[in-house]
């Protein structure tokens, strides 16, 4: 797959390959304040400026994400996000991939800007934000250049996707911290959702009637 020359330095993919076994339905399709989590995701990179594709698919869900956005499968199954992270990068010709997971419904977009530009400033290999110091898996952008050592984490079978990107940025990994941002006025949320909840992961149905109350939809 070539991606359009046109578009910006960085290309936003939504991880959608899970098999959402916690949640005993497809997260993607998931509906949630009337839409359905894969459209959540996509109105969170659109309005963050990027093109956005989908990385990996069940096999059963795949046509209907296609009428999302463009899907790219899997090259193998069974190794988790970090499996869909490596086809992803493995197609894109832009300096940096975006990373958002599907089930993130609560992210700002104007975070993902924000590591964005943190990332292309400091050319760092590895862009997360922090909440309470603590670096928070994605959004995660990523140069396109570590993907031979997140293909070798998946050769040893290390998979957990936070330990391969410390692997992978070696002493360039940034963690920005997101209080901070929204105390300095460069981010905000547009529900006025303070930062611990912008990362509530819709894992299971009492996190999606959680995540209802919080919108005023419960």
């Amino acid at each position: 797959m070539t991606l359009s020359p046109s578009e910006p330095d960085a290309t936003g993919f939504i991880l959608a390959g899970g098999r959402s076994s916690r949640m005993g339905t497809d997260k993607a399709l998931l509906d949630f304040n009337g839409r359905p989590l894969i459209a959540h995701a996509l109105d969170v990179l659109k309005a963050a400026g990027l093109p956005v594709f989908i990385a990996g698919a069940r096999p059963e869900a795949r046509s209907e994400l296609e009428s999302f956005a463009p899907v790219i499968p899997d090259s193998e199954t069974g190794v988790g996000p970090l499996g869909g992270i490596c086809s992803a990068l493995a197609v894109s010709d832009k300096e940096y991939a975006v990373f958002l997971p599907v089930d993130l419904p609560f992210l700002p977009p104007s975070l993902v800007t924000c590591l964005l530009h943190h990332a292309q400033i400091t050319l760092a290999a590895v862009t997360l934000a922090a909440v309470n110091g603590l670096p928070q898996t994605f959004p995660a952008v990523l140069s396109r250049h570590i993907l031979p050592t997140l293909q070798e984490e998946i050769r040893q079978r290390r998979l957990g996707c936070l330990a391969a990107f410390k692997a992978a940025a070696n002493r360039s990994l940034c963690a920005v911290s997101a209080e901070t941002l929204v105390q300095s006025g460069r981010i905000h949320h547009p529900k006025g959702l303070p930062v611990i909840r912008w990362f509530l992961n819709l894992n299971e149905k009492q996190d999606l009637r959680r995540a209802s109350m919080l919108t005023g939809f419960a």
